[in-house]
This record gives structure tokens, sequence and C-alpha cells, in this order.
């Protein structure tokens, strides 16, 4: 018996925002001083650092729930199954439901409640929650279902990572330009087959500070209201400590699993920043003496932008429904999903399809 992954389903949001969004905006540091630099040379820079020339946002009539619902819908249909089998609905997302231009989040239900609803599931035995997690929100997800599944408590379980950022956004913050709107959800069941979840690895550091690497906080423009919080990194605290305990994570969870790296297929990691996952990616090759092979990480970050929780599924969805960007997953391969974020939080799962 195995603990597999039946059924995937993603949303992409119709708003296209490219790069060249953002050349009217005042920019302003995180002493609030006037960014000195031109907008044009800013967004060049953000780009060759990032890869992201454009990003996704949601509709202004939807929610974080409503588009968790569309991709539940569509991983339920590919999975076969009745929506009234599920036992557990888990959300990962970091700000759940906000309309848009109020900044006040609603979770009271919270979203997994509301995406139960959406979906018309009658059965009480459908246990729906969220979780905050940070990036690596979906990927824990998939991990408490594993964990579920094992245990005997379920059967059936529906993880989705969904996220709303552009409604939290400070438009004075260069860091905003990274941040975008997106959902993927998974169906996870126990199968008689080979494969499935081989290994898994969670890790929350704290003790240097490292809480404080992406938090909520007020604008960068000093005369914006003080009261009103956005979401906000510090963006070289968080490249470097990706870059330092990543891929030490990654290699303890692919020695759990006892496979050898020259079997890995795909390491399907957040779309955090292009620059950063190449670097993590690399080094976690290195840590086994060997280079990063150029098909193994496949990547949407360009077009899609940083939709948080939502990146890994959906990036998964997308392979395997799209062989998106020419890449492709047969039954058998072995891959990684891994994430890194808010917390600070670092998850890995090995995987065979």
């Amino acid at each position: 018996m195995a603990i597999k992954i039946t059924g995937t389903g993603s949303i992409t949001p119709s708003q296209t925002f490219s790069n060249t969004s953002f050349l009217q905006h005042d920019f302003f540091d995180a002493n609030g001083e006037s960014i000195p630099d031109e907008n044009k040379n800013v967004i060049e820079k953000f780009q060759a650092i990032t890869g992201i020339e454009q990003r996704k946002y949601a509709e202004k009539g939807q929610l974080c729930s409503d588009i968790a619902s569309v991709a539940a819908t569509k991983a339920i249909e590919v999975a076969k199954i009745d929506p009234e089998t599920l036992d557990y609905i888990i959300v990962a997302h970091n700000v759940g439901d906000i309309i848009q231009g109020t900044h006040q989040i609603d979770n009271i239900p919270s979203v997994a409640s509301k995406v139960k609803a959406n979906l018309g599931i009658k059965a009480p035995s459908c246990v729906a929650y969220d979780i905050l997690f940070g990036c690596p929100g979906w990927v824990e997800g998939v991990i408490q279902a594993k964990a579920f599944i094992k245990a005997k408590m379920a059967k059936k379980c529906l993880v989705i990572g969904t996220d709303t950022l552009s409604r939290v956004l400070d438009d004075k913050d260069r860091d905003s330009m990274i941040f975008a709107d997106g959902a993927g959800a998974t169906v996870i069941e126990e199968k008689e087959a080979s494969g499935g979840i081989l290994s898994h690895k969670t890790m929350t550091f704290t003790a240097e500070g490292e809480a404080d690497y992406i938090f909520y906080g007020p604008s960068n423009d000093l005369h914006e209201d003080r009261h009103t919080r956005y979401i906000k990194m510090q963006g070289r605290k968080v490249y470097e400590f990706a870059l330092l305990n990543v891929p030490k994570a990654l290699k303890s969870c692919l020695d759990e699993a006892d496979v050898p790296i020259e079997n890995l297929k795909k390491v399907s990691i957040h779309q955090a920043n292009q620059k950063m996952d190449e670097a993590i990616v690399s080094r976690f090759y290195r840590l086994y003496k060997q280079k990063m092979p150029e098909d193994v990480l496949p990547m949407n970050i360009q077009h899609f932008g940083n939709s948080s929780v939502a990146t890994v599924p959906t990036l998964f969805d997308l392979v395997l429904q799209s062989n998106y960007g020419g890449h492709s997953l047969k039954e058998g391969d072995v891959i990684i999903f891994a994430s890194v974020g808010a917390g600070m939080n670092i998850n890995a799962i090995v995987y065979q399809m």
C-alpha cells in the first residue's frame, strides 16, 4: 500500500501585471527613504534577481476561498472520487479571505469551511480546517494528510494551497513586485500501489531571530496610515537563510528515503525567487559532489510570480496536465517537493509517482 496523490488541480488568475506596471510607483526603503534609483533600473534589477517578468492577480470579486474551490473541484474530478467521501479538507494559506481594498482578513469561518460549503459537501464527517505555516503550508498539509491516513484516521484527504497576497501588498515597497495570487489542490489517498510518499522532513527555525524574516508591518511610506499592515520581508536574510539550510534539509529527506540522487527526476521547489531556487538546488547537488542536471528544476515564477503556498501544487499540476516548460513525469519517477517560508519553516517530501 502507498499514500499517493491521485488528483491535482490549479487555477491561474486572469489578471496579468507585467513589470512595467510598476514604472509609476513611488518606492521607499525600509527606513522610509525614497529610492534614489530610477524605477526602470529598480525593475531591471528585480527581474535579474527573481526572474519574474509578470505576475497573476485574482479578479476584484474573487476571494482566496473562491480560487481554492476552483482548484479543488479540478483535483476531485481528476481523482474521480465522490467529494462526500473526503475525510479531511486541509487548506494552507497566509492571509485568507480579504475583500479587495479593505485589508481586513476574514477567517471566520475558516477558508477550509468556506471551501467545503462551496463544494456542496454535506457529510459532517468531512473535517475542514486551515493551516498557517507560511509558504511551506501545502507541503505540510500533505504531510498531515499522510499522517491521518497512516494512522487509519482517514482514507481520502483534499489538500489545498491558496493565497491572494495582492490584497496585502505595499505598493511603496520594491518587494511587493514578487508576490502573486493562485491556488493548487491535491487529493491524497492510500492505494494498492508502489511508491507514493517515501519520506518527509520539517523544521522550524526561531532561535536566531528567524521568526522576523517575513512578517506583517506598516508601509515603507511613512506618510501612510501606520495601523494598516502589509506583507513584509527581510529579503537578504531570507535569501541567506534559504541557501544555508534548505539544501541540507533536502539531503536529509532524500537520504531517509534511501533514494540515490541519480534517480531523482525533478525538484519541485517553492517558486520564491528564480536565482535563489537555482542556487538552493545547485548546492543540494553539490552535497553529493554532483552538478545539478539542466532538466531537474521546473520553474513558472517568470510568468506567475510568487503565489506563496500555491506555487508547489500549481507547478506540479501544470507539469502533470500539460508538460509545462517541457517537463514531464511518469509512473515510477522520484521527485522532491520542497518549500521555505515565514516561520521560518522548511519542509520536503520525497515522492514516487
